[in-house]
C-alpha cells in the first residue's frame, strides 16, 4: 500500500509575516497527527528557514520548489542542495511545468538535478506533463515517455524509492481546469507500466505518482480515490490551511 503525499506548493508567495500565518494556521489544523498521509509545504526559499523552525515538533515535511546542481560557486541568484539541506528541506520540486515553459529547463538539466539531489540526501518531486497542443494531438503518452526516459536516465532503481513522479497536465495548471479522473488515472496508468518496463514492476508498484494541475478540495477525493493516483502536488488550495486541509483530509478518507 503506497502512502499518499499531498505537497503544497507555494510558487511566488508569502513574505515573512504571512508564511509565519500559514503554517501556524495548519498546524493548529492538523495537531500532531496526520493518519496515513505524509504532508509537504514548499515555500519560497525566503521562507524556508522560518518554515523550518516553525515546523518543529510538527509531522509536516519541508520542501524547495527548485534548485541548482552544483554545491557552491559562482552561480549568481542559484540555490544549492546543500543549501537546502542546511535550511531544513526534506523534499524538493524539480521540472515543475513553469520552470520548464518560463525558464527553458529541459529533461537533461531536470536529470542533472535529479541525481545531484539524491546525492546530497534530499527527495525529487519530478514533475512530467504535456501541453493543451500536445493532449490535442492525441501525443500524451508519447510526450510523457519522451519526459520519464529523460528525467530518469542513468537513475538506479534502488534510488526509484526515493523519488516521486508528479503527473501535472500544463493545461490544467492555474487554469481552473483539471483533467477529470479517469484522464488523470489514464496517464498515471501509463506512468506506472513504462516504469515497470525501465525497471521492474516492484519497483513500478512502490513508486509515488501524484497529480498536480487544479487540485481543489471540491475535486480531490474522486482524484485520490483512483488505484494509481498517490497524492497531490497542489497549488493555489495550498495557500489556505482551510482548502490545504480539506484536500489532506481527502486523502486520509480515501
Amino acid at each position: 500500500m503506497r502512502t499518499k503525499v499531498i505537497a503544497g506548493n507555494w510558487k511566488m508567495n508569502k513574505d515573512l509575516a504571512e508564511t509565519s500565518s500559514l503554517i501556524n494556521d495548519l498546524k493548529a489544523k492538523i495537531g500532531t497527527g496526520l493518519g496515513g498521509v505524509e504532508v509537504v509545504i514548499c515555500p519560497p526559499f525566503t521562507s524556508l528557514a522560518l518554515a523550518s523552525e516553525l515546523l518543529k515538533g510538527s509531522p509536516i515535511k519541508l520542501g524547495a520548489q527548485n534548485m541548482y546542481y552544483e554545491d557552491e560557486g559562482a552561480f549568481t541568484g542559484e540555490i544549492s542542495p546543500k543549501m537546502l539541506k542546511s535550511a531544513g528541506c526534506t523534499y524538493v520540486i524539480l521540472g515543475h511545468s513553469e520552470r520548464r515553459q518560463i525558464f527553458g529547463e529541459t529533461n537533461e538539466l531536470i536529470n542533472t538535478k535529479a541525481k545531484k539531489a539524491l546525492a546530497a540526501g534530499l527527495l525529487p518531486i519530478i514533475c512530467v506533463g504535456e501541453t493543451l497542443d500536445e493532449r490535442e494531438k492525441n501525443i500524451t503518452d508519447q510526450v510523457i515517455t519522451a519526459q520519464i526516459k529523460n528525467v530518469l536516465k542513468e537513475i538506479p532503481a534502488a534510488d526509484l524509492e526515493k523519488i516521486i513522479i508528479a503527473y501535472e497536465p500544463v493545461w490544467a495548471i492555474g487554469t481552473g481546469r483539471n483533467a477529470t479522473p479517469q484522464q488523470a488515472e489514464d496517464v498515471h496508468r501509463h506512468i506506472r507500466k513504462l516504469i515497470g518496463q525501465l525497471y521492474n514492476w516492484t519497483v513500478a508498484e512502490k513508486l509515488v505518482i501524484q497529480y498536480g494541475g487544479s487540485v481543489k478540495p471540491d475535486n480531490a477525493a474522486e482524484l485520490l480515490k483512483q488505484p494509481d493516483i498517490d497524492g497531490a502536488l497542489v497549488g493555489g488550495a495550498c495557500l489556505k490551511a482551510d482548502s490545504f486541509h480539506l484536500i489532506i483530509d481527502a486523502a486520509n478518507v480515501v
